[in-house]
C-alpha cells in the first residue's frame, strides 16, 4: 500500500467540505445574483426611470429638487441628510432623489413635477448580495473567503471531470 499524498483523494475531500463551509453564503450571492439579473425588468426591485418634459435641458436648482422631494409623504425627506444620492439622467430629462430609507423620487428636470414615487429594493439586494449589510466586516471575513472556496470548487471539480478521460487516455497510450 502506497503512503503519502493522494491527489484524488485530496480532490474530493477538498470539494466535499469545501461546498460544506461555502453552502450558506454562495446560495445567498446565487438568489440576489438572480434577482440583481431582472432588476431592469421587475419593477418591484428597481422602479423604472421616467422620462421628462424636455431632455438635455436642466432647469432646476437644487433647492427646486429638494422642494419637490419634500412634497412627496412616502420619501419621507425632510433635508439633505435625508438623501442618500441623486442620480441626474440628463438624457432622459430626470434626476432621481434616493432617500436614506430607500424610497426614490423621480422628478422633471426642466419641470420640477414628480413624475414616480416608488420604494428601490436593488440597493439592499446588493447589500445583502455582497455581505455588507449583515455586518461591515461580513464582506471581507465571509463572502470574499467564499468566493475564493468557490474557486477552488471549481477546479477540483474540473479535476475530477477530467480525471476519467487522461487516464483512459494514459491506457490506449500503454496499450
Amino acid at each position: 500500500m502506497k503512503k503519502g499524498f493522494h491527489w484524488n483523494k485530496w480532490t474530493r475531500k477538498t470539494h466535499h467540505w469545501g461546498a460544506f463551509v461555502i453552502l450558506l453564503p454562495i446560495s445567498v450571492v446565487i438568489a440576489t445574483g438572480i434577482l440583481l439579473q431582472l432588476k431592469k425588468d421587475v419593477a418591484w426591485i428597481q422602479p423604472p426611470t421616467a422620462k421628462g418634459e424636455i431632455k438635455n435641458n436642466p432647469a432646476l436648482s437644487f433647492d427646486d429638487i429638494l422642494a419637490a422631494t419634500k412634497s412627496v409623504p412616502e420619501a419621507n425627506i425632510q433635508s439633505w441628510d435625508d438623501v442618500d444620492r441623486l442620480d441626474v439622467r440628463i438624457d432622459k430629462g430626470i434626476v432621481k432623489v434616493r432617500g436614506k430609507n430607500r424610497w426614490e423620487v423621480q422628478i422633471d428636470t426642466h419641470t420640477g413635477d414628480v413624475l414616480q414615487v416608488a420604494y428601490r429594493r436593488s440597493d439592499l439586494i446588493e447589500q445583502i448580495h455582497d455581505g455588507s449589510w449583515f455586518h461591515d466586516k461580513a464582506k471581507l471575513w465571509i463572502f470574499f473567503p467564499a468566493g475564493i472556496i468557490l474557486f477552488v470548487l471549481w477546479i477540483t471539480g474540473v479535476y475530477m471531470v477530467i480525471l476519467p478521460y487522461t487516464v483512459k487516455w494514459k491506457r490506449k497510450k500503454r496499450s
